[in-house]
């Protein structure tokens, strides 16, 4: 069964994956609706469907989401807020497996995504960067997260310079899985990874993402409660010195 809107593509097929396919070029952006959408489906995921695997069309893999600007009243500016927490608690809360096939560059939220992700695949030529500092926004939702993955000096550099990672960098930081050369090799990894994933109990892949989300740093939520409002105010805040 497939489904397209608002350049989101959701095929779910009888082997238990789940193939999202994000379309919304040049730089597939992430829409507040697409972020409700992503959502909907991981908390409540179709009967039989064990393994989301998540693509992108066209060279770039996500460069982030839209951005309203500062004409957006603060109830816009929460709501989208809200939607990106939202989308962000639902990958490790899902009983789905989520697998990410990384084709091309992820910027911002698309890192996130990358990271936030069980299993993420990346061609050796992709970069990740967090570019909000260029626009005088500290990214919030991505400090709730990005110090317990690459450490706090790490953290602090990414985003308060916009750097970019290579994909080999990434990966010794453990936002990624593997690397591979090319999108041909990148397909094959994911197909393996998939099949590997689907020999196994999708109870017990349950089971352990639940364990390792009970048993990690229990601050994640009150980081995403903070970060919530801290988005909302450095949004409202973009057009200050």
């Amino acid at each position: 069964m497939g489904d397209a809107t608002d350049g989101l593509s959701i095929d779910t097929a009888d082997d238990g994956v789940v193939l999202v396919t994000l379309d919304r070029g040049p730089d597939n952006l992430f829409s507040i609706e697409m972020c409700h959408r992503l959502a909907a489906l991981l908390e409540d995921p179709p009967e039989g469907a064990h393994v989301l695997r998540l693509r992108a069309a066209g060279p770039t893999f996500c460069l982030g989401r839209d951005r309203g600007g500062t004409a957006l009243a603060p109830g816009e500016v929460r709501a989208e807020a809200q939607a990106l927490v939202r989308l962000t608690r639902a990958i490790p809360r899902s009983r789905l497996v989520t697998v990410a096939e990384v084709q091309g560059d992820a910027a911002g939220f698309g890192v996130g995504l990358v990271a936030a992700f069980d299993v993420s695949v990346a061609v050796r030529a992709a970069s990740f960067r967090f570019p909000e500092v260029g626009i005088g926004l500290a990214p919030a939702l991505v400090l709730a997260w990005l110090p317990r993955v690459v450490g706090r000096r790490e953290a602090f550099w990414l985003t308060a310079t916009g750097e970019a990672l290579t994909a080999s960098r990434a990966h010794e930081l453990g936002m990624l899985n593997a690397v591979v050369d090319d999108e041909a090799e990148l397909g094959a990894r994911v197909d393996a990874a998939v099949a590997a994933l689907r020999a196994g109990s999708p109870r017990v892949h349950g089971d352990i993402k639940d364990m390792l989300r009970g048993f990690g740093d229990l601050g994640d939520e009150t980081a995403l409660e903070v970060s919530l409002d801290r988005l909302v105010v450095g949004s409202l805040r973009r057009g200050e010195a």
